[in-house]
Protein backbone atom coordinates (compact mmCIF):
# COMPACT_ATOMS: atom_id res chain seq x y z
CA UNK A 1 0.00 0.00 0.00
CA UNK A 2 2.85 2.93 0.69
CA UNK A 3 4.50 2.09 -2.67
CA UNK A 4 1.34 3.30 -4.25
CA UNK A 5 1.16 6.35 -2.44
CA UNK A 6 5.00 6.88 -3.65
CA UNK A 7 3.19 6.77 -7.05
CA UNK A 8 0.37 9.60 -6.80
CA UNK A 9 1.71 12.58 -8.22
CA UNK A 10 0.12 14.61 -5.38
CA UNK A 11 2.68 12.60 -2.78
CA UNK A 12 5.30 13.68 -5.21
CA UNK A 13 5.14 17.25 -5.59
CA UNK A 14 4.03 17.27 -1.62
CA UNK A 15 7.56 17.53 -0.58
CA UNK A 16 9.62 20.85 -1.07
CA UNK A 17 12.81 19.17 -2.03
CA UNK A 18 11.17 17.07 -4.68
CA UNK A 19 9.27 20.08 -6.08
CA UNK A 20 12.98 21.53 -6.10
CA UNK A 21 14.46 18.70 -7.95
CA UNK A 22 11.51 18.87 -10.69
CA UNK A 23 12.34 23.01 -11.22
CA UNK A 24 15.87 22.22 -11.70
CA UNK A 25 15.25 19.32 -13.84
CA UNK A 26 12.61 21.06 -15.93
CA UNK A 27 14.59 22.48 -18.81
CA UNK A 28 17.72 20.21 -18.65
CA UNK A 29 18.68 17.06 -17.76
CA UNK A 30 21.39 16.04 -15.16
CA UNK A 31 22.87 13.62 -13.59
CA UNK A 32 22.18 12.29 -9.99
CA UNK A 33 25.69 13.88 -8.51
CA UNK A 34 24.55 17.25 -10.66
CA UNK A 35 21.37 17.24 -8.77
CA UNK A 36 22.70 16.18 -5.22
CA UNK A 37 25.17 19.70 -5.35
CA UNK A 38 22.03 21.47 -5.04
CA UNK A 39 20.87 20.02 -2.20
CA UNK A 40 22.05 20.31 1.47
CA UNK A 41 21.05 17.06 2.37
CA UNK A 42 22.85 13.79 1.76
CA UNK A 43 23.39 12.10 -1.42
CA UNK A 44 20.94 8.44 -0.44
CA UNK A 45 18.20 11.27 0.67
CA UNK A 46 17.97 12.85 -3.09
CA UNK A 47 18.25 9.02 -4.17
CA UNK A 48 15.20 8.37 -2.18
CA UNK A 49 13.50 11.89 -3.70
CA UNK A 50 14.84 10.84 -7.69
CA UNK A 51 13.15 7.31 -6.73
CA UNK A 52 10.12 8.59 -5.76
CA UNK A 53 9.82 11.09 -8.66
CA UNK A 54 10.61 8.03 -10.63
CA UNK A 55 7.98 5.84 -9.57
CA UNK A 56 5.31 8.97 -10.35
CA UNK A 57 6.30 9.19 -13.49
CA UNK A 58 7.71 12.77 -13.20
CA UNK A 59 11.05 11.94 -14.25
CA UNK A 60 12.73 9.03 -16.30
CA UNK A 61 16.28 8.23 -15.26
CA UNK A 62 18.87 7.50 -18.80
CA UNK A 63 22.04 5.84 -18.22
CA UNK A 64 24.81 7.37 -20.50
CA UNK A 65 27.93 5.29 -19.55
CA UNK A 66 28.15 5.35 -15.66
CA UNK A 67 25.96 8.33 -15.40
CA UNK A 68 22.19 8.16 -14.55
CA UNK A 69 20.88 11.26 -16.16
CA UNK A 70 16.95 12.21 -14.75
CA UNK A 71 14.94 13.75 -17.23
CA UNK A 72 11.02 15.83 -16.45
CA UNK A 73 8.10 14.54 -17.61
CA UNK A 74 6.27 17.29 -16.60
CA UNK A 75 2.91 15.92 -18.63
CA UNK A 76 1.93 14.04 -15.47
CA UNK A 77 1.39 17.44 -13.36
CA UNK A 78 -1.44 17.76 -15.93
CA UNK A 79 -3.10 16.22 -13.37
CA UNK A 80 -2.63 18.57 -10.63
CA UNK A 81 -3.73 21.19 -13.16
CA UNK A 82 -6.82 19.52 -13.82
CA UNK A 83 -7.82 19.16 -10.08
CA UNK A 84 -6.75 22.84 -9.50
CA UNK A 85 -8.60 24.54 -12.63
CA UNK A 86 -12.07 24.98 -10.33
CA UNK A 87 -10.61 26.70 -7.51
CA UNK A 88 -8.47 28.88 -10.09
CA UNK A 89 -11.90 29.62 -11.70
CA UNK A 90 -13.49 30.25 -8.61
CA UNK A 91 -10.31 32.83 -7.12
CA UNK A 92 -10.79 34.73 -10.76
CA UNK A 93 -14.41 34.95 -10.46
CA UNK A 94 -14.15 36.47 -6.59
CA UNK A 95 -10.86 38.58 -7.82
CA UNK A 96 -13.54 40.15 -10.90
CA UNK A 97 -16.13 41.24 -8.59
CA UNK A 98 -14.01 42.50 -6.32
CA UNK A 99 -12.44 44.57 -9.68
CA UNK A 100 -16.10 45.41 -10.32
CA UNK A 101 -17.19 46.81 -6.40
CA UNK A 102 -13.98 48.90 -6.54
CA UNK A 103 -14.69 50.58 -9.79
CA UNK A 104 -18.39 50.78 -8.48
CA UNK A 105 -16.91 52.46 -5.77
CA UNK A 106 -14.70 54.58 -7.52
CA UNK A 107 -17.28 55.68 -10.06
CA UNK A 108 -19.33 56.99 -6.79
CA UNK A 109 -16.52 58.53 -5.48
CA UNK A 110 -16.54 60.53 -8.85
CA UNK A 111 -19.63 61.48 -8.83
CA UNK A 112 -19.64 63.29 -5.24
CA UNK A 113 -16.68 64.98 -5.93
CA UNK A 114 -18.00 66.90 -9.17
Amino acid sequence: MRSQARRDVFQAIADPTRRAIIALIAFQSMNLNAIAENFNVSRPAISQHIKILHECGLITIKQQGRERYCEAQLNNLAAVADWLEPFRQAWEDRFNKMDDLLAQMQSSKKRKNK
